[in-house]
């Protein structure tokens, strides 16, 4: 499974015309470098929750993006999604596998080798570690520890860093290892996603230059 580049995750958006026009402007800079969009809105009611992930879906199949839920699986089946993602309270890691058949299956695992080596025997496609950096989404999480990375190739499955992540510190986390960057602040809390977007692309064209790899 191929999964490097830029992985989006969407902010806590009510909001939906600014949401759709965010995401928009995403795919419009780098869809080519954007691994994967992740739907995450916890705040909202299920309706609401339904018509972005159904809008967001549409925008991502149109540009060649996996489209990817939080922790939902009933909504990802229901708009079609190519996969889910799980934190550390968000179901069982084997049911969820049963039911995403041919979808895509990531894990949160924090600072955690060993929760990432049982998320891969239950059927995990990729793992996330993090917070890598302070962030400002979760200022009270976990910190991961760059090296995990290098310890966490043998696992033989594409690594996600997540938290705290900017143009300025990526590259760091490029050279630990990791394969995709979870960003979400550093993205769309700016009054241009299309210009960060951009900024975040480059690195991964840079890196590709460089090793003769495609993100």
């Amino acid at each position: 499974m191929m999964l490097r580049g830029l992985y989006a995750i969407t902010p806590e958006e009510a909001d939906s015309a600014r949401l759709e026009a965010n995401v928009r402007a995403l795919f419009a800079s780098a869809a080519a470098h954007c691994a994967a969009l992740q739907y995450r809105n916890k705040s909202t009611d299920a309706a609401l929750r339904l018509q972005q992930a159904k809008r967001l879906a549409t925008l991502a199949r149109a540009s060649g993006v996996p489209f990817i839920v939080n922790d939902d699986v009933a909504l990802a089946l229901a708009v079609g999604a190519d996969g889910v993602h799980l934190g550390r309270d968000d179901g069982d890691i084997g049911a969820a596998r049963a039911a995403l058949r041919g979808k895509l299956l990531g894990v949160s695992c924090y600072d955690s080798l060993e929760a990432a080596r049982a998320a891969v025997a239950a059927g995990a496609d990729y793992v996330a570690f993090g917070s890598v950096f302070p962030s400002t989404t979760k200022p009270g999480t976990v910190r991961a520890p760059l090296r995990l990375f290098g310890q966490a190739k043998a696992l033989g499955v594409p690594l996600v860093a997540i938290g705290g992540i900017t143009p300025q510190n990526a590259g760091a986390l490029l050279q630990a290892g990791a394969d995709a960057l979870a960003v979400i602040s550093a993205l769309f809390d700016g009054a241009d996603v299309g210009a960060r977007a951009q900024e975040f692309a480059r690195l991964f064209s840079t890196l590709s230059t460089r090793t003769g790899t495609t993100a």
